[in-house]
């Protein structure tokens, strides 16, 4: 079954405290979810209220009805 989940965060969480950062995605399109691995930056300049589909490659195309 397929779903949608809509995440607003175009960077990471940092977490604190420990010996070292940690940071927890909050975009979604990590590979190391839940904690980032910098994929983040390719959905920087999304514009706002706009929603995103993106594949495997990191491509992204309007959702559907947007």
């Amino acid at each position: 079954m397929a779903r949608l989940v809509r995440l607003t965060g175009t960077g990471p969480q940092k977490i604190e405290p420990t010996d070292k950062p940690v940071f927890v995605c909050t975009c979604g399109l990590s590979k190391k979810f839940p904690l980032c691995d910098g994929t983040h930056k390719i959905c920087r300049d999304e514009p706002e209220g706009a929603t995103f589909v993106y594949d495997a490659n990191g491509q992204r195309t309007p959702a559907p009805g947007q």
